[in-house]
């Protein structure tokens, strides 16, 4: 059966440990966010403001290129996070924090809005959440150099403004994960308890 499944939720959820577990699991094609390739990383989280554009724009380019492509897949492909997240949530947020301008916005938002009228969603989005004390402490742990100097407020609105968001999606059905409740990752019983609920979705 062809299916695609997205993992949502903010930097250090674990969407990146979700996707390995469904790819050593059930045997699904898994597909990375391009994170390490951004050019403009380094500079947006040392300048926000002067480099938001640009990075949200490269991220917002890959990812449409990423999804499209996934129309290509023959079985079960999941993806870590979604185009949607990058304009809805990221990108909307440094709108709203005024680290980007309305003029560079209102462009973006205008090739986002034709891109995702041309892609195939997700059959099933798993949303994954956790606190930003968790998020800080995963930040640290995996000590990408970029990620070090994220101010905690920024986090805080993105959290904030992904739980907006999961109330608001719509285009299929949703999965939600506290990955703050049990370690599907490394105990047994916590897998199958965990793989259980995704049997349900998968079955």
């Amino acid at each position: 059966m062809k299916r695609f499944i997205a993992i949502a939720g903010n930097m250090g959820v674990g969407k990146t440990s979700m996707v390995d577990f469904l790819r050593v699991n059930y045997g699904f094609a898994p597909v990375y966010e391009p994170y390490t390739t951004n050019p403009y990383l380094d500079d947006f989280y040392k300048d926000m403001k002067s480099w938001a554009f640009h990075s949200q724009l490269y991220f917002l380019t890959h990812k449409f290129r990423l999804h499209y492509g996934l129309n290509s897949y023959e079985g079960t492909v999941v993806q870590d996070r979604t185009i949607y997240e990058d304009a809805e949530i990221f990108a909307t947020n440094l709108y709203r924090s005024h680290f980007m301008t309305e003029r560079d916005f209102h462009t973006y938002t205008e090739l986002y809005e034709s891109m995702r009228h041309a892609l195939q969603p997700p059959n099933l989005l798993i949303y994954l959440r956790c606190s930003v004390r968790a998020i800080r402490r995963r930040i640290k742990f995996r000590g990408r150099p970029s990620e070090m100097a994220i101010p905690v407020t920024y986090l805080r609105k993105l959290n904030d403004r992904y739980e907006e968001w999961i109330r608001e999606y719509s285009l299929s059905e949703v999965f939600e994960v506290d990955t703050e409740d049990g370690d599907y990752v490394t105990n047994l019983v916590d897998q199958i308890r965990f793989r259980e609920k995704l049997d349900r979705f998968f079955g």
